[in-house]
């Protein structure tokens, strides 16, 4: 995960993070097409500063190793 201390907008260091994660799919708009797997959609753990409200999607790990090979991603 990205460095997350200190907020880049406001550099407060009151940041809650999401443990659990959450995923989309279903009725919901998939974040993170083709970097989930079978019967399931890829995490995003979000964070909050709460001095600022400044709120930033992390992908996890499984994630983040499928990027590379994924053909609905591009490096920029």
């Amino acid at each position: 995960m990205s460095k997350i201390n200190p907020c880049p907008n406001c550099n407060g260091n009151e940041i809650y993070i999401n443990k659990k994660g959450i995923f989309g799919g279903g009725y919901a708009a998939n974040y993170l097409p083709g970097l989930g797997g079978f019967m399931y959609h890829a995490r995003l753990h979000p964070t909050i500063c709460s001095d600022c409200g400044l709120m930033r999607f992390f992908a996890d790990e499984d994630a983040k190793s499928k990027l590379e090979n994924s053909p609905k991603w591009k490096k920029l």
